[in-house]
């Protein structure tokens, strides 16, 4: 029986390396079985929790991916961060396929790559004190910094504004926001070139989610570390976020910059997302502002998803070719660079119309009753 071989060292980071993606994700797809039957418990179906994604983040870039609850986003960022195995794809980090490779194959890349996790109170070991979490990751890796292990974890701790005294606090001892700092610690220990933040504000109070994400730029920006920023919350992500992926029913269904995501919309998903999003309208003018759109029904279930286009049993652009072919993610005419929608119909890149557009019939129908 031979031995899984060693990944080559990371190269040496170089202007032409610096140009590189640093993380390229293809035909990314995750599947988990649904077992039923009696008395012997057999596969029955699948959930197709992700389904054949391709997404790039260059080095020092900050990506963000947002969608719905249960669209897959957290179980994208698990796949890259290899917590789960993948059904299919390849994830290529610095130009190594790491998709399937075994625990010793990963073991040079483990440090280069770390997660943010949603929930502060769950992620933190309550039996041990912050240096020991915030150093755990140093002691696995073998690492020795200059100076000692406990110098080194106080210097994290000041890089996220938290005092370095309180190295031998316990995680009961600090607020939500305080905990989320030393997860952001944790994440920094190994010096990663690649941060998965998921959902790192929506489980604190919206005072201190500002403080969190201000603080999360500032490491990006002084570290040069990318971030794969996953969050429901469009406007933390359009605030942190250089380019958005959005995601719908484990699909990628648009891509681009910031910008053209949250001023040019092409998918009428993507239009339907940022309807939801509050405005507040500080003049006294009547602008217009952007249309409200309602979506008639559920998200379909991940097991049996639509044919064709999984966003076609909600789209008031659905036609029969929606149903029949699966639109490809590609570039329209007109959108700007690296503007990729995957629509048979897409919207006008626009955000204003002239009134609410309301695809549920009941609620269009209480709205008139009650006029």
């Amino acid at each position: 029986m031979t031995e899984d071989p060693v990944l080559p060292a990371p190269r040496e980071a170089t202007d032409e390396a610096a140009r590189e993606p640093l993380l390229v994700v293809e035909g990314l797809t995750k599947h988990f079985p649904v077992k039923g039957g009696f008395p012997v418990r057999r596969t029955v179906g699948q959930v197709q929790a992700v389904d054949g994604i391709d997404l790039t983040v260059h080095v020092g870039e900050s990506f963000g991916l947002v969608g719905e609850s249960g669209c897959g986003k957290s179980t994208t960022g698990r796949l890259i961060t290899r917590l789960i195995e993948p059904t299919a794809g390849t994830i290529t980090y610095r130009g190594r396929d790491i998709g399937h490779a075994s625990r010793k194959q990963l073991a040079p890349i483990r440090s280069e790559i770390q997660m943010i996790f949603q929930d502060p109170y769950s992620s933190l070991n309550p039996r041990q004190t912050v240096g020991k979490i915030v150093s755990g990751p140093m002691e696995i890796n073998g690492i020795e910094p200059d100076g000692g292990r406990e110098k080194r974890v106080r210097e994290l701790l000041e890089i996220v504004g938290l005092n370095p005294e309180h190295y031998n606090r316990f995680p009961h001892e600090f607020s939500g926001g305080q905990r989320q700092r030393i997860g952001v610690a944790r994440a920094l220990a190994l010096e990663p070139k690649l941060i998965v933040a998921d959902e790192p504000v929506s489980a604190l109070d919206v005072s201190i989610q500002a403080q969190v994400v201000n603080l999360l730029q500032k490491v990006q920006r002084e570290l040069g570390i990318a971030f794969l920023f996953i969050a429901h919350d469009l406007a933390v992500v359009r605030h942190f976020s250089q380019r958005v992926a959005v995601m719908y029913l484990g699909k990628v269904i648009e891509v681009g910059d910031r910008d053209s995501i949250y001023t040019r919309p092409r998918h009428p998903y993507t239009h339907a997302l940022l309807s939801a999003v509050p405005e507040v309208n500080v003049t006294d003018e009547d602008t217009g502002g952007r249309e409200r759109i309602r979506l008639a029904g559920d998200v379909p279930s991940p097991i049996n998803p639509p044919s064709g286009c999984r966003f076609r049993t909600r789209c008031w652009k659905a036609r029969d070719r929606c149903a029949a072919e699966e639109p490809p993610l590609v570039q329209l005419s007109g959108n700007h660079d690296g503007h990729l929608t995957a629509c048979h119909f897409p919207e006008d890149p626009t955000t204003a119309r002239e009134e609410d557009i309301v695809l549920d019939p009941a609620l269009a129908a209480l709205e008139g009753e009650s006029k």
